[in-house]
Protein backbone atom coordinates (compact mmCIF):
# COMPACT_ATOMS: atom_id res chain seq x y z
CA UNK A 1 0.00 0.00 0.00
CA UNK A 2 1.48 3.16 -0.79
CA UNK A 3 0.76 6.68 0.78
CA UNK A 4 -0.99 9.37 -0.07
CA UNK A 5 -0.31 13.21 0.20
CA UNK A 6 -1.95 14.45 3.26
CA UNK A 7 -3.63 11.46 3.85
CA UNK A 8 -4.51 8.82 6.29
CA UNK A 9 -5.15 5.37 4.44
CA UNK A 10 -6.09 1.85 5.64
CA UNK A 11 -6.76 -1.78 4.14
CA UNK A 12 -8.53 -4.77 6.33
CA UNK A 13 -6.38 -7.80 5.55
CA UNK A 14 -8.36 -10.33 7.99
CA UNK A 15 -11.34 -9.33 9.17
CA UNK A 16 -12.68 -12.19 11.57
CA UNK A 17 -15.33 -12.86 14.49
CA UNK A 18 -12.23 -12.70 16.48
CA UNK A 19 -10.55 -9.87 15.21
CA UNK A 20 -9.39 -7.72 12.84
CA UNK A 21 -5.45 -6.91 11.03
CA UNK A 22 -5.53 -3.34 9.26
CA UNK A 23 -2.93 -2.10 7.74
CA UNK A 24 -2.45 1.97 8.35
CA UNK A 25 -0.52 4.55 6.12
CA UNK A 26 0.10 7.86 7.36
CA UNK A 27 1.74 10.77 5.18
CA UNK A 28 3.45 12.88 7.39
CA UNK A 29 2.27 15.00 9.94
CA UNK A 30 -1.37 13.18 9.54
CA UNK A 31 -2.76 11.49 12.78
CA UNK A 32 -6.09 9.84 14.25
CA UNK A 33 -7.66 11.51 16.85
CA UNK A 34 -8.04 10.68 20.39
CA UNK A 35 -10.71 7.69 21.11
CA UNK A 36 -11.37 4.58 22.42
CA UNK A 37 -12.03 1.16 21.51
CA UNK A 38 -13.36 -1.41 23.41
CA UNK A 39 -11.30 -4.52 22.53
CA UNK A 40 -7.13 -4.72 23.33
CA UNK A 41 -5.36 -3.71 20.09
CA UNK A 42 -1.17 -3.98 19.39
CA UNK A 43 0.03 -1.38 17.30
CA UNK A 44 3.52 -2.20 14.90
CA UNK A 45 4.95 0.35 13.23
CA UNK A 46 6.67 -1.36 9.81
CA UNK A 47 8.12 1.93 8.93
CA UNK A 48 8.73 5.50 9.75
CA UNK A 49 8.05 6.97 13.32
CA UNK A 50 5.09 7.68 14.95
CA UNK A 51 3.97 9.05 18.08
CA UNK A 52 1.26 7.42 19.88
CA UNK A 53 -0.26 8.37 22.78
CA UNK A 54 -2.39 6.44 25.88
CA UNK A 55 -4.37 8.14 28.49
CA UNK A 56 -2.04 10.84 28.27
CA UNK A 57 1.45 9.66 27.75
CA UNK A 58 3.13 10.20 24.47
CA UNK A 59 5.17 7.21 23.30
CA UNK A 60 7.73 7.63 20.59
CA UNK A 61 8.11 4.57 17.77
CA UNK A 62 9.89 3.85 14.82
CA UNK A 63 10.04 1.05 12.74
CA UNK A 64 10.01 -2.34 14.09
CA UNK A 65 8.38 -1.26 17.83
CA UNK A 66 5.35 -1.98 18.72
CA UNK A 67 3.21 -0.78 21.33
CA UNK A 68 -0.54 -2.17 22.76
CA UNK A 69 -3.57 -0.43 23.29
CA UNK A 70 -5.51 -0.85 26.30
CA UNK A 71 -9.58 -1.46 26.12
CA UNK A 72 -10.89 1.64 27.21
CA UNK A 73 -7.71 3.47 27.14
CA UNK A 74 -8.26 7.12 25.53
CA UNK A 75 -5.24 6.75 22.65
CA UNK A 76 -4.15 9.16 19.57
CA UNK A 77 -1.72 8.82 17.51
CA UNK A 78 0.61 11.16 14.82
CA UNK A 79 2.93 10.72 12.43
CA UNK A 80 6.57 12.10 13.20
CA UNK A 81 7.12 11.46 9.33
CA UNK A 82 5.33 8.97 6.93
CA UNK A 83 4.63 6.20 9.01
CA UNK A 84 3.06 2.48 7.86
CA UNK A 85 1.16 0.21 11.04
CA UNK A 86 -0.26 -2.95 11.45
CA UNK A 87 -3.19 -2.98 13.63
CA UNK A 88 -4.16 -5.82 15.06
CA UNK A 89 -7.53 -5.74 17.56
CA UNK A 90 -8.54 -9.31 19.45
CA UNK A 91 -11.72 -9.29 19.93
CA UNK A 92 -12.44 -11.34 22.56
Amino acid sequence: MDYQEASVVSRTLIDKEAGTVTLFAFDEGQGLSEHTAPYDAMVLIVDGKAEVTISGKAHRLETGEMIMLPANEPHSLKARTRFKMLLTMIKS
